[in-house]
């Protein structure tokens, strides 16, 4: 089947509380392309009702096997973080019974997607990693304008960042990867120069020395909301031990004071209005966490919303000692 061109907007993405378009505008262009794959992972994370009655040149028939699995996406971010595991992993069998086609693709993808919210467990992730190299080994997609299609590039970076395995038999997937490789590589020599919420500028060269967390975020994202206090008390631990976090937000500067002073955050917000420096570390979701060692290297990087546990581990790859304090 032929994917329909359409364009998810800004505020559809936001509304899914995840992935948002903070990269350069000829790459992003170069998205609008989207399969109906995406179209339904959009839907099925938005609401209810817009799994109901989409417009109706997008609707989307759900079967009697599929309902359960929609409701059970949309509602995961519900779930306590103790239960959310092993549902995560229910609803990863449950859409690899699925058969092929675009509905388990958009909705293995979808799950994919909501995966990384968090530590639930490498078992958990290796489920959903063999659910979504299922389905698009029963539904190989094309490239996008030259570009590998996003749920190659969501397999992959459950594989290079989370350390599962998949095999997919995919030129395609190939192509994923080697987009992440060089993604890292460019961010290895980044560096930006952005004002603080009080006019100051930073460089993220001037702070050699120092172990720097660089976490892309937004006041309107629950994950990113959610590590905010992690953020905070990591500070407060290691600010004497050399520790630099820098909050990077594309908002205006008026939407991220009242959220900061409302959460008594002390570390360094920056403002990216323009999105450059989204762009430059080819962030295509948030949150998203860069940490570099005190040589300037980039030591650590997660995909999405870390916990305190996990950002321990990360900081520890920098230098900073491992702790459960």
């Amino acid at each position: 089947m032929v994917r329909p061109v359409v364009k998810i907007t800004q505020e559809v993405l936001q509304l899914m509380g995840q992935t948002k378009p903070s990269i350069p505008l000829n790459l992003r262009m170069a998205l609008v392309g989207l399969v109906a794959v995406i179209i339904g992972a959009a839907l099925l994370l938005v609401s209810p009702s817009n799994l109901a009655s989409p417009s109706p040149q997008n609707k989307i028939e759900w079967n009697d096997q599929e309902k359960p699995i929609v409701q059970g996406l949309h509602g995961l971010r519900g779930v306590s973080d103790d239960a959310r595991p092993q549902a995560t992993k229910q609803l990863a069998l449950d859409i690899r019974a699925l058969p092929a086609g675009d509905h388990k693709l958009a909705l293995a993808n979808g799950l994919a997607n909501l995966s990384t919210e968090g530590d639930f467990g490498h078992n958990t992730l290796q489920e959903v990693a063999t659910t979504l190299a299922a389905a698009l080994t029963g539904r190989p997609m094309p490239e996008n304008h030259g570009e590998p299609d996003d749920a190659y590039l969501e397999l992959a970076q459950l594989v290079r960042y989370e350390h599962v395995q998949a095999s997919v038999d995919s030129p395609e997937y190939a192509k994923a990867m080697a987009v992440l490789e060089a993604d890292d590589e460019k961010r290895q020599g980044a560096d930006f120069a952005l004002f603080d919420l009080d006019g100051k500028p930073w460089t993220l060269k001037s702070l050699r020395g120092k172990v720097v967390l660089v976490n892309f975020w937004a006041t309107w994202c629950p994950p990113c909301r959610k590590e905010v206090p992690d953020l905070e008390r990591l500070y407060q631990q290691f600010n004497g031990q050399g520790l630099v976090i820098l909050g990077i937000s594309d908002e205006d500067a008026g939407k991220v004071k009242p959220f900061i002073a409302d959460h008594a955050v002390s570390y360094t917000i920056l403002l990216d209005p323009g999105r450059k420096v989204n762009g430059q570390f080819h962030v295509m979701g948030i949150p998203k966490t860069f940490i570099y060692d005190r040589k300037g290297n980039l030591a650590a990087e997660s995909i999405d919303m870390r916990t305190r546990r996990q950002f321990l581990a990360m900081l520890a790859q920098a230098g900073l000692p491992a702790s459960t304090q």
